[in-house]
């Protein structure tokens, strides 16, 4: 242990780690910013448009994976809310990963969620194509050339402020939770008057008469759950901003804590209704299942203004990840983990080198888009669903290692705490290795994904070897 960790981890209580990426940032973001970002972080592209293919593959069972998932991402997102409250940061979990697990825990942390945003920047602008495709005046556009103007309106937006960012995400989520509603209002009355949508009654017979709750087995329901993850991949995008919030000490916990009924209402069900109108065989990874159900019902401009959401839930995952990702790279490049011009802030106080960076990957998507459009989605989720589990991991890791120094004494867990800790972080660490494991199950893309583990592991082990010496020299001229 060095001398600097060793002075951190005998602190007492009342000393608060400082880090240098937590400082130039504005506190423009609002009670209602955050409120609609931590919901907009639990309505994202994988229930709008991935839903489809896994209702389509799994049947009605996709809302208990829905569900069973929906638990192990709210255990995060508390324990995040939890250091959340010990101590708001920018750098969130990679700060926390400084802290707890040393220079080398923050650098891992921050390189796997990168994976996980860089990846799900290409998903977001592949889906928002898709769904632009919907509509005849965009048909014979290419789907790069629509993925390319996505990613250069979101990314100009996300440049100029936080609060335009905060303002874009509040609109967007507020949408995509009115379109929510809407469609389970108008479910919840086709099935009770049994209003017959496509040639079909909905009802629980839709259910019943097509295979029942498992139409083809269990297993296929556990093997979608590595994909359902990435549907919850932004829920910890609150802890994020919780460094650009004012009093975050009186916000987050209500954010945090509405999560939960959220999921159960907005994901599983969703999921249920969209089993109840309709046999899970007519939807497929295509379309966007809302966008079926009211195609189906022959509501004249309905699937087109359902269309228009889910392209708006695309855009809005697209800008969280912009987001989080520059803040993140700054936090580690002032500690020398990464690039130099990523810890870059404009006169906005706007990380653009971060921004920018992410966004190059995104460029790489476009090209991906270019050559590959009809498996540009599928390849690149499953490659954002290991960011997720790694970030996922980090963590509960970091929540472990703040809980046993609390237990020691050195320092005070606030009174918002994560429920049946340390149990909570255990379950939910063999929870993400279990999801690992039926990746491989899945084969096909989601083998071939797991298979590159390896190589990401030493891929990261190359770059500390790389970035290790600049990371001490900034730590000892810090100290």
């Amino acid at each position: 242990m060095s001398d600097r960790t060793l002075t951190e981890a005998t602190a007492p209580a009342s000393s608060r780690h400082v880090d240098a990426g937590d400082e130039g940032y504005s506190k423009d973001l609002k009670s209602r910013h955050i409120n609609m970002i931590a919901i907009g972080g639990a309505i994202g592209t994988g229930l709008f448009l991935g839903a489809g293919g896994r209702l389509a593959g799994a049947g009605p069972s996709l809302a208990i994976a829905y569900a069973v998932c929906g638990v192990f991402a709210f255990f995060v997102v508390r324990a995040l809310g939890e250091l959340v409250l010990y101590r708001p940061s920018s750098g969130a979990f990679v700060s926390y990963a400084r802290e707890f697990m040393g220079e080398k825990g923050a650098y891992t942390a921050g390189w796997l969620y990168f994976l996980n945003w860089s990846t799900t920047t290409v998903a977001d602008i592949t889906a928002a194509a898709t769904y632009a495709h919907f509509w005849s005046l965009f048909t014979d556009v290419p789907q790069w050339v629509l993925a390319f103007i996505a990613l250069a309106v979101v990314l100009t937006a996300n440049l100029i402020s936080v609060k335009y960012f905060g303002e874009m995400e509040f609109w967007f989520s507020l949408v995509k939770v009115a379109a929510l509603v809407i469609f389970l209002i108008v479910g919840i009355w086709l099935v009770a008057t049994s209003h017959e949508i496509g040639g079909h009654t909905p009802g629980l017979s839709t259910i019943t008469d097509n295979g029942g709750l498992f139409p083809s087995g269990v297993l296929p329901m556990l093997l979608v759950i590595q994909g359902v993850v990435f549907a919850y991949a932004s829920v910890e995008l609150c802890g994020v901003a919780a460094g650009e919030t004012e009093n975050p000490e009186k916000i987050m916990p209500r954010a945090i804590n509405s999560i939960m009924w959220r999921v159960g209402l907005f994901y599983v069900g969703s999921v249920v209704l969209l089993a109840l109108l309709l046999p899970y065989t007519a939807y497929s990874s295509d379309q966007s299942p809302f966008v079926t159900v009211f195609d189906e019902l022959g509501v004249p401009g309905a699937a087109g203004i359902m269309n228009l959401v889910v392209l708006t839930a695309a855009l809005s995952s697209l800008n969280s990840g912009l987001y989080s990702t520059g803040r993140i790279l700054r936090s580690m490049s002032l500690a020398g983990s990464a690039p130099r011009f990523t810890g870059v802030m404009n006169k906005g106080k706007v990380p653009y080198g971060g921004v920018l960076f992410t966004a190059a990957f995104g460029v790489a998507g476009v090209v991906l888009n270019y050559f590959m459009a009809e498996e540009a989605f599928e390849i690149v989720l499953n490659f954002a669903s290991l960011g997720i589990l790694g970030t996922w991991a980090m963590v509960m890791l970091c929540s472990l290692h703040f809980w046993r120094r609390a237990k020691q004494g050195r320092l005070e867990r606030p009174s918002y705490r994560l429920p049946w800790a340390p149990y909570t972080q255990i379950v939910t660490l063999v929870f993400l290795a279990t999801v690992l494991v039926l990746m491989w199950c899945d084969g096909g893309v989601g083998r071939t994904t797991v298979m590159f583990v390896p190589l990401i592991g030493a891929a990261l082990v190359g770059g500390w070897f790389l970035v290790r010496g600049r990371v001490a020299e900034i730590a000892a001229a810090r100290d």
